[in-house]
């Protein structure tokens, strides 16, 4: 590749960030401005430069072609250009490809190369169509070729899961007016993309949740209204319908800011010792009446002198979302075991004999609004946001929760917290064994 056109290449990489604020870069004022940074010398007393047809030619108006010291000054201008060029283009997050007007590529970079990686070797040696058959990158460099106009496309990789690039293509022109060719940047946009799919899932889950306890309030409101208020049996029944999905709704609620606040660090963990026994047996005692109507067993197989480092609250809050979901999800006359164990994390384990969860949904299980059974879900009440608040308050706390299934044989969650410099308290001695203790040492001193 000659090195005039890498310094066409090199002007337009510089302003590949803003592409989209001019679609015609001038070539002319370009080269004054490029000559001026590197050779560092007024522009106007050393070259001529113009533009033709077949490329640039620096005329030796100001420069005889026969001064050896002038050409030593081209080489070293020359050479100070390709390694800038090279460092630049390979610097970029953004890939980018140049091609002639034969859809030729005559320049790239390494993020571009890594883009395409069934090319061997250079790239500059393989048309357009040897890279590449996706038809959103082809019609984006073809409208710049072709009808000489900026061009912007979504362009996704690999099919479906794979990356997605928002390329922007615009043509390079000479002073003749002509495209002689054109650059496309590749901009890495994954990332947002997902965010939006998960924010419009999120809206649609939203709306979903607070439009089915909307539905069944607006209805029984109207069969009140409609004269159902006389019979003092049915209003009681449905007035407390209607209180139970407006619970739900206000619970929707609340879950959606407590997340908010959670994913945003606006909730603050202040870790303290936290005598596990005593919270666990908070957490089953608010529970019970629920274990109670589902004839579902709780254990809690704690040792009394564990203690943990976190903040007692969330700890709390993080129990009673798991253990509730145990008790939820589980079978008639089943059971729910609540242990610690301590390696290098403290493990706060749940286990349930419900039905399990396949490895399809335990990957998904900690997402908002992700459900295994909806129906099910739905029919006790549940919002979809438990596990996911369960999840990030762990991290809040430097830890993490998984899960471990069996379908039939039920499933065990794990909240892991780093281990405290806190030692496990001692039991209290029962008074006899103190007494005895006491006789033994007095025995000791009279010997």
């Amino acid at each position: 590749m000659s090195f005039r056109f890498k310094i066409l290449i090199f002007l337009l990489s510089a302003i590949a960030a803003g592409i989209v604020a001019s679609s015609v870069w001038n070539l002319r004022m370009g080269l004054v401005i490029f000559f001026s940074l590197v050779a560092g010398a007024s522009i106007g007393k050393l070259f001529s430069v113009k533009a033709e047809k077949d490329g640039i030619t620096l005329p030796d108006k100001t420069m005889p072609s026969r001064s050896l010291e002038r050409k030593n000054e081209a080489a070293a201008i020359d050479a100070r250009a390709s390694a800038l060029l090279e460092a630049m283009m390979n610097g970029m997050r953004e890939g980018m490809l140049v091609v002639d007007d034969e859809l030729r590529i005559v320049a790239s970079n390494r993020a571009a190369r890594g883009m395409f990686s069934n090319i061997e070797g250079t790239m500059e040696t393989h048309r357009l169509s040897d890279l590449t058959r996706n038809p959103s990158i082809h019609s984006a460099f073809t409208a710049a070729l072709d009808h000489n106009e900026q061009a912007e496309t979504k362009v996704e990789m690999n099919g479906l899961g794979g990356p997605i690039f928002d390329l922007r293509t615009v043509p390079l022109h000479l002073d003749d007016g002509n495209s002689r060719g054109a650059m496309g940047v590749f901009f890495n946009i994954t990332r947002l993309e997902r965010l939006e799919r998960v924010r419009q899932e999120f809206l649609s889950n939203v709306s979903h949740e607070l439009r089915t306890p909307l539905t069944a309030i607006m209805a029984f409101v109207e069969t009140l209204e409609d004269g159902a208020m006389d019979d003092q049996a049915s209003n009681r029944r449905f007035l407390s319908i209607i209180r139970k999905n407006a619970e739900r709704m206000h619970n929707l609620i609340d879950d959606i800011l407590e997340l908010s606040a959670i994913e945003a660090g606006m909730v603050r963990v202040e870790a303290e010792p936290v005598r596990l026994h005593s919270l666990v047996n908070d957490v089953l005692t608010a529970l019970a009446s629920h274990a109670d109507e589902r004839r579902v067993k709780l254990s809690n197989e704690v040792p009394s002198n564990v203690v943990v480092f976190a903040d007692g609250h969330r700890l709390e809050q993080m129990v009673t979302n798991l253990v509730h979901n145990a008790i939820k999800f589980n079978r008639e006359n089943g059971s729910v075991r609540i242990r610690h164990e301590r390696r290098a994390r403290d493990r706060i384990i749940v286990t349930d004999t419900g039905d399990g969860i396949s490895p399809e949904h335990s990957k998904r299980i900690f997402e908002r609004f992700y459900r295994v059974d909806r129906a099910r879900s739905r029919e006790m009440g549940g919002t979809g946001l438990g596990l996911a608040i369960v999840k990030h308050l762990a991290l809040a706390h430097n830890g993490e929760v998984s899960v471990e299934s069996t379908l039939g044989e039920g499933s065990t969650f794990i909240i892991e917290l780093p281990t405290s410099e806190v030692k496990e308290e001692q039991d209290p001695q029962p008074i006899s064994q103190i007494a005895e203790q006491g006789r033994a040492a007095h025995a000791l001193q009279e010997n």
